[in-house]
């Protein structure tokens, strides 16, 4: 009995120990530690305004692909934007900016504008000077309030997670220029 306790446990360990050590060549395990995560997370809020300025000599967001005219016109299906958009903390466009979000839109649907939004906010004031955040997601133009997901990010930001609320503040439908409100929740270490 007490050797085939003995050899149960010994038979545990050696598969526990096999399992932990595991390395195929391109995949191993990782002391988070060793990546300085050994902090608690942290739950951050972040308000800032998307400025998005596709009109004048300092547009900000340039159409590198227009929409496809055989499709419905009325949602720019097709049509592709490239930004580099101030965030600022007060919805004038002359506000303090804190950072710029670089990014792609892209007009995804054929029956409402919707758009498919890939931005990292790149920002630079403070602790945060250097770091990003990553938001990709859906964002039905017509609808009051939106979410996005925070997939990730860099610098203090590694590992972040969380999602980012949307809300238009302004918009010009003479020149296309828009202000959005952005209230980012993360989770980072």
């Amino acid at each position: 009995m007490a050797t085939q306790l003995l050899l149960t446990l010994f038979l545990l360990s050696f598969t526990v120990a096999t399992i932990q050590a595991e390395d195929t060549g391109y995949v191993g395990t990782v002391d988070p530690k060793s990546l300085g995560l050994n902090k608690k997370k942290t739950l951050s809020h972040f308000r800032l305004y998307w400025q998005d300025v596709i009109s004048g000599s300092n547009a900000t967001a340039i159409n590198i692909i227009p929409a496809i005219p055989k499709y419905n016109t009325t949602t720019s299906f097709g049509s592709v934007t490239v930004t580099d958009n101030a965030l600022t903390v007060g919805p004038e466009l002359s506000s303090k900016v804190v950072g710029r979000s670089e990014g792609i839109y892209a007009l995804t649907s054929q029956s409402q504008v919707t758009l498919l939004m890939v931005m990292n906010f790149v920002l630079t004031e403070g602790k945060y000077n250097g770091s990003s955040l990553t938001i990709v997601g859906r964002n039905v133009a017509y609808d009051e309030q939106k979410e996005l997901p925070v997939v990730g990010g860099s610098g203090v930001f590694k590992f972040a997670t969380g999602y980012a609320h949307a809300k238009t503040y302004h918009f010009d439908p003479t020149t296309g220029d828009a202000t959005t409100e952005y209230n980012i929740y993360v989770f980072h270490y």
